[in-house]
């Protein structure tokens, strides 16, 4: 066993944590977590594995990697060696890709000249369509009777009158329309004000908390990952909803509205937040007590 295997496993056990739970939060295969703590790694597909399953492994146990592979480093492989043919390969790939762009190059002028020569046919063609329906537009009003002005000044005055009288029957309706818009505001405000939803907690013992939910017409939950975490989330009956490792920035959201009861269990609580309808959850016991917690929330929906 290296001493970098012994630290992780002394952490591990520190944590109360068992390899088929650490493969759970990892996704990493039970076999390879304990080849990493006997310092086995010739059995891992390879080495760039090794640094990756180590680096899952630290975080799993809030624990730096960068810091972890800085002290340990005589213990981990490093990649070098299995990197440079694959960098070989991304230099052909450049050259290649080199070649093709500098044809694409000496395509571009002669379909710019191409595209060119079209836009000239269109507007050409374009500007003959107009001329020529301007020249019948033109017959047509020579073949017509001229209009009397007078007559024209008197239809012009009618449907501006017209168009005023609609107008101030259009605003008033209109100013009717905002009154009752705005009295419907209100009330909506009114019934918001009314109903304003409850978190409380109901049962505290070690590391499992109750919390009561009450007041509330819906019941959404927001889980945020502000570090490496492990959560699962089931309801009442015990169906799970999503059971796995987070990520930094991840998010998962579940709507609860029709159960009444939802159960979580976070394996690394200083790294997550709760929302409950966009409200955060505050812990009743400090994340720096018990960094694994069981937290029950039960819902009563508001008649």
């Amino acid at each position: 066993m290296t001493e970098l295997g012994d630290r992780f496993k002394q952490e591990r056990e520190a944590k109360g944590l068992s390899l088929n739970q650490l493969q759970d939060m990892t996704k990493i295969q039970k076999r390879y977590l304990a080849g990493i703590e006997e310092g086995n790694y010739a059995m891992m597909p390879g080495k760039f594995y090794v640094r990756a399953f180590i680096k899952q492994y630290a975080e799993a146990l809030d624990l730096d990697p960068d810091e972890i592979f800085e002290q340990y480093k005589n213990d981990i492989p490093t990649t070098y060696n299995e990197d440079l043919p694959e960098q070989l390969s991304r230099v052909q790939s450049r050259k290649s890709f080199s070649n093709r762009t500098s044809k694409v190059l000496d395509l571009l002028p002669k379909l710019l000249i191409g595209l060119f020569v079209i836009g000239a046919i269109v507007l050409v063609w374009y500007w003959m369509v107009q001329s020529a329906s301007k020249e019948e537009n033109d017959q047509v009003n020579q073949g017509n009777n001229p209009v009397n002005i007078e007559e024209q000044t008197d239809i012009v005055t009618e449907d501006e009158n017209a168009e005023s009288g609609a107008t101030e029957e259009g605003s008033e309706n209109s100013a009717e329309t905002n009154e009752d818009t705005k009295k419907e505001d209100e009330e909506t405000a009114e019934e918001q004000e009314e109903l304003t939803q409850s978190i409380s907690v109901a049962e505290k013992n070690g590391s499992s908390t109750v919390y009561e939910l009450t007041d509330a017409d819906t019941f959404e939950l927001e889980v945020v990952s502000t570090g490496a975490t492990w959560v699962s989330v089931k309801n009442g009956a015990g169906k799970t909803f999503f059971e796995k490792t987070l990520q930094k920035g991840d998010k998962e959201t579940v709507d609860f509205t029709d159960q009444t009861e939802a159960f979580l269990r976070i394996g690394n609580v200083p790294g997550t937040e709760l929302y409950i309808n966009g409200e955060k959850l505050e812990y009743a016991v400090s994340p720096n007590e018990q960094t694994t917690q069981n937290i029950t929330i039960r819902y009563t929906t508001s008649e």
